[in-house]
Parts: C-alpha cells; sequence; structure tokens
C-alpha cells in the first residue's frame, strides 16, 4: 500500500507514464519537484505546456519544428533524403555535421509482431518527395530485424523510381540504435554506406 498522499500519488503515476521511469524513479522525480522553489516548479510545468503547445511536425519531412516546415528543410539541398525511425534520430545525424540534405522521419517501423505494417509509417510521404531532383536516398533505419526489414520494403519501392538507394554500413551493432550510437561509429557508418 502506497503511504503518500494523493497529489504525489497522481505526480508518481504521471512519471510512470514516461518510457524507462518505474515507480521508485518517478517517486524521486517527485519529491525533487516538491522541493523545488515555486518559481522553478511553474518554469518546470510552462516548459512542458509550451513545448506541447508550439512543437509539431514539419509537413515535408516529419521532423520536429516550431512552424509549418523545419529549419533543415527550408535550407539545405534536397538532392538526397536521409530516412530515419524517428526524430531524435535526426538529432543523432546531425551531431556528425557531416550529413548536408535533408531528412525524412517514418516514425516507425514495419513490425508485424506488434501490428505496424507499411501504411503506419510515413512511406507513402517519402515517395511523394521522389522526384528527378533527388539523386540518393539513404535509408538509416537501426541495424535491427525491423529496421532491415522497413530498408528492404523501401528499398524495392525507390529502386524502380530510377534514384541510387544507400544503407548505412554496419559500424553500428546489430540490434543497437542509431540514437545511442556514438559519433565516430556513426560517421563512419554514414561514410561507408552501401547501395542497396
Amino acid at each position: 500500500m502506497d503511504t503518500f498522499i494523493e497529489p504525489i500519488g497522481r505526480l508518481v503515476n504521471q512519471f510512470t507514464k514516461l518510457p524507462g521511469v518505474g515507480k521508485k524513479t518517478a517517486l524521486r522525480y517527485a519529491y525533487r519537484i516538491i522541493d523545488m522553489s515555486p518559481e522553478d516548479a511553474r518554469a518546470f510545468a510552462e516548459s512542458i505546456t509550451e513545448c506541447k503547445q508550439k512543437v509539431k511536425y514539419c509537413s515535408v519531412c516529419g521532423n520536429f519544428s516550431e512552424s509549418e516546415t523545419c529549419e533543415i528543410c527550408a535550407r539545405r539541398e534536397k538532392t538526397v533524403i536521409c530516412v530515419v525511425k524517428e526524430p531524435k534520430d535526426v538529432i543523432a545525424m546531425e551531431k556528425l555535421r557531416e550529413f548536408k540534405g535533408v531528412y525524412h522521419v517514418l516514425h516507425g517501423v514495419i513490425s508485424p509482431m506488434d501490428g505496424i505494417g507499411p501504411n503506419d509509417i510515413r512511406i507513402k510521404e517519402l515517395l511523394a518527395r521522389i522526384d528527378e531532383s533527388v539523386a540518393e536516398v539513404i535509408l538509416a533505419t537501426n541495424p535491427d530485424v525491423e529496421g532491415d526489414a522497413t530498408a528492404m520494403y523501401i528499398a524495392k519501392l525507390l529502386k524502380p523510381l530510377g534514384v541510387k538507394v544507400t544503407r548505412l554500413a554496419h559500424g553500428i551493432p546489430i540490434g543497437g540504435e542509431i540514437e545511442y550510437t556514438d559519433e565516430v561509429t556513426l560517421s563512419r557508418a554514414l561514410s561507408e554506406r552501401k547501395e542497396m
């Protein structure tokens, strides 16, 4: 039986909805909020509200943006498109400061076990972006079963369109996630990508 009062219980419950946060961690977070000054607690709450109100998805690539089109889509050359699973993968790739093209965020991968098929992620939107100006599509999904299956599916759809399709080299460990890959390994995987 929990021995904390209802407001703490509600806060703990909200924190446990975050990925990787169990009840003990949620309780530590709740106690930290209680120990904050009223100004800090207000600023914390306002930053959550502001993030929910202002952050949306770019209408072109699906990355996080404060406007209709993200800065990357607005400013960069669109001849090379790097396809990633989630917006956090864009952040990982951008840390390299080597990729000068644009992105396409799928917002998931094909996973029949989870009931996610090709129509549940942003593949149609990617195909709509392919025209004669696109020279290459880099498939940068995670090197796991779902990521590989998604990359193979997309490659089969893109081949008939006459665009070069490459895959990141496998310096990234099988089952690893791009988000957690160190910059040297990710940079090598980008530079040594293979045509599919």
